[in-house]
């Protein structure tokens, strides 16, 4: 915003308009508060977005994250500036490659979701409370609640999707299922970050379609909380 206005500052002089130090100053400092007020829904957006989009596609979102804050494109707030890190970049790229062919294999891909499971809601609680976290305690706690609930909801629809999908014999509706989550991962952040308005309508919609899905799956949704309870009791077994 700054070189921006310095950018104005310069055209007025080559017009022959001399504006005041102070005048230039005061331009500024306004349209840095309006930019202020108009960064909430987007941070609003980013968190829910992050949040949302960790439970079924973690490692994507932790590396277009990191990737578009590296880039420029995205101004990452100060809790989220470690994700542009070239080692966290590798090492989300890295996982985010290994998770593309895991998810493309039946059953592997529900082991895949069963392991990850226990990573998936509180990385997304977390990425979504490193929005607000560095400058606000009590927005950074609501943040990474609202994230850790989003994130539970897209994992257990995904698992519970993936589940009914996988009693098929044929691989097609695995893949074709798979290739969508990747195209939602992008899609999500994309809209989130260009468009927090219209995001916020798209995540009521895909709330109601998660909630319909849990319900008409119920059967399935049962075993996918059944491996995840024997697979957390096997360490103390």
């Amino acid at each position: 915003m700054q070189d921006f206005i310095t950018q104005i500052v310069q055209w007025l002089h080559g017009m022959g308009i001399h504006p005041s130090p102070d005048a230039a100053a005061a331009v500024g400092d306004a349209a840095g508060q309006a930019a202020a007020r108009m960064d909430m829904p987007s941070l609003l957006a980013l968190a829910a977005a992050l949040g949302w989009a960790s439970g079924f596609r973690l490692y994507a979102v932790v590396f277009l994250t990191g990737a578009m804050g590296y880039a420029g494109w995205l101004p990452l707030p100060e809790g989220l500036k470690l994700l542009a890190h070239p080692a966290v970049l590798a090492a989300s790229g890295f996982m985010l490659l290994v998770e593309f062919f895991a998810d493309k294999i039946p059953w592997v891909d529900s082991l895949w979701d069963s392991v990850n499971g226990f990573i998936r809601v509180p990385a997304g609680a977390l990425l979504a409370a490193g929005v607000f976290g560095a400058d606000s305690a009590a927005m950074g706690l609501a943040a990474g609640l609202l994230g850790g609930s989003l994130a539970a909801t897209a994992f257990a629809t995904k698992a519970t999707t993936r589940a009914a999908i996988n009693t098929s014999p044929e691989p097609f509706s695995n893949w074709l299922a798979s290739f969508f989550e990747d195209g939602l991962a992008v899609g999500v952040v994309w809209l989130a970050t260009q468009h927090p308005l219209a995001f916020g309508i798209a995540l009521a919609v895909m709330l109601v379609v998660s909630v319909l899905l849990l319900v008409v799956l119920y059967k399935f949704l049962k075993v996918v909380l059944g491996k995840l309870k024997g697979l957390a009791a096997t360490p103390g077994s």
